[in-house]
């Protein structure tokens, strides 16, 4: 079958997050990179195609001449990995979409609820699929988890608990040109949300993702610790979901001796569950009155079927679960040319939505002294 040709937007020189990108189509040799508008000028632009081995005449200085030249190509890009600050993902998904290029964006989806908003009703008026990477929703374990919770094995569910603590911005990163600290401490470029659009969602969306719950208030504290940083860099949150269950969730960019500490316990009538993504092999289930019991990946009890690659016991986890995302994006895109729509886990722009639902939340409900606002 014939590799995806894909393209990107973002992921230049200096980029973090695009070499993930790039690493995950290619791991499972479904995609071609073969255009992109890398940097925001084309000079850059064709500095780093270079690098990647691009044709020059498709390094591309923005986006909207890419899209509106690849699309007009016999060979253009099928599909666009969008990768840049938080507030080009609505223009450049736009530009991809109603030409009817194929979106995998990294989350959140959009820098504003607005835009968010549109980037839906776009999506839904374009024939192209939107992706989003919310790349822990890839991990098997925590697939694993889902169907567990799913098929009721823990019961009805009564307690969501998820944190996600780092430490690298412990100090004022972004005035020691660090770019990757510079733009998510900016409000024009990040949004109204600091550490909880770039941590505090992922987080949001592993707990809805596992439980399969919709939450619809919450009380949030958005805290700035480090002098004049114009975003919060902690956030603790109260959740209170439909059905009746109750969740807590803390995100904190100030935590020293956490680098990516994101962890999962939800807590059911019958038993709980306990997952780490820097522990991401294991999952522990402990049915009530019984002892904490080990599930291991492609181990024993381990039912989940898709995205588990190397034997148990090797370590696996953040480079495959995106894997996994961009395999399944692949296996879509396949699908979609001949007329097909099948059944899938990826985040959807939908799921995109619902996240920046949740940064616009809890900034209300912290400009108001952390009181309950519906979603």
């Amino acid at each position: 079958m014939s590799r995806i040709r894909l393209g990107m937007v973002g992921g230049g020189a200096g980029a973090f997050i695009g070499a993930v990108h790039r690493i995950a189509a290619r791991l499972d040799d479904r995609y071609e990179l073969v255009a992109g508008a890398f940097s925001s000028t084309a000079d850059k632009s064709k500095a780093s195609g270079a690098e990647l081995g691009i044709d020059e005449k498709r390094c591309y200085g923005d986006f909207t001449e890419m899209a509106k030249r690849e699309a007009r190509l016999k060979d253009g890009i099928e599909a666009v990995a969008i990768v840049t600050p938080n507030h080009v993902h609505y223009p450049a998904a736009r530009e991809f979409l109603k030409r009817g290029i194929h979106v995998i964006c990294d989350k959140p989806l959009t820098s504003t609820l607005p835009d968010a908003k549109k980037l839906v009703k776009v999506a839904g008026k374009s024939d192209a699929l939107f992706v989003l990477t919310h790349n822990y929703t890839g991990y098997p374990m925590v697939r694993q988890a889902r169907d567990m919770v799913a098929s009721g094995a823990l019961g009805k569910i009564r307690v969501v608990q998820v944190e996600y603590p780092q430490d690298w911005l412990t100090e004022a990163a972004e005035t020691e040109g660090l770019k990757q600290a510079e733009w998510r401490t900016d409000p024009e470029r990040s949004g109204a949300g600091g550490c909880v659009g770039d941590i505090g969602t992922h987080a949001y969306n592993l707990a809805g993702f596992v439980t399969g719950l919709e939450a619809e208030s919450l009380a949030a504290d958005l805290h700035t610790f480090v002098e004049g940083r114009r975003l919060d860099d902690n956030v603790h949150v109260l959740l209170r979901y439909a059905g009746g269950a109750r969740g807590m969730l803390w995100s904190s960019q100030v935590a020293p001796g956490n680098e990516n500490a994101l962890r999962l316990r939800v807590y059911g009538e019958t038993g709980g569950l306990e997952w780490a993504q820097e522990d991401p092999n294991y999952l522990w289930h402990t049915p009530f009155g019984e002892p904490k019991c080990k599930l291991t990946r492609g181990g024993a009890g381990f039912t989940e079927t898709t995205g588990s690659r190397i034997p148990p016991g090797h370590p696996e986890g953040y480079l495959e679960g995106f894997a996994n995302l961009y395999d399944q994006a692949a296996d879509l895109i396949v699908a979609h040319r001949d007329g097909k729509t099948p059944a899938h886990l990826l985040p959807t722009v939908e799921d995109g939505l619902k996240g920046v639902q949740f940064i616009d939340a809890c900034v209300r409900s912290s400009r108001r002294n952390a009181a309950w606002v519906d979603l």
